[in-house]
């Protein structure tokens, strides 16, 4: 096999895992720290692919960066709807 042949195997094999651990996650006992747990799990598989199937590995440092700076920005927006959610209550 190829080496593009080989990551593309282990990239799916690595989402195939993920998959499993989330459908673990999903059926186990674990309060607070699931959502958290699961948001892990997202992120990394979300990582893969954005490196691997979107070529992200070969862009120059500027596209690189406008993918990090997309990521910050949707964290930045959660972030704000979260803290509007939860004070939503107090007044």
């Amino acid at each position: 096999m190829s080496r593009e042949t080989t990551l593309l195997v282990a990239v799916w094999a690595a989402l195939m895992l993920l998959l499993a651990a989330t459908v673990a996650a999903t059926f186990a006992p674990l309060g607070a720290l699931k959502p958290v747990l699961n948001l892990g799990i997202a992120f990394a598989k979300a990582s893969l692919v954005f490196w691997v199937f979107m070529h992200l590995r070969e862009q120059p440092w500027l596209a690189r960066l406008a993918a990090v700076a997309a990521v910050a920005w949707l964290l930045m927006l959660i972030a704000l709807t979260q803290a509007d959610l939860m004070t939503r209550s107090l007044f």
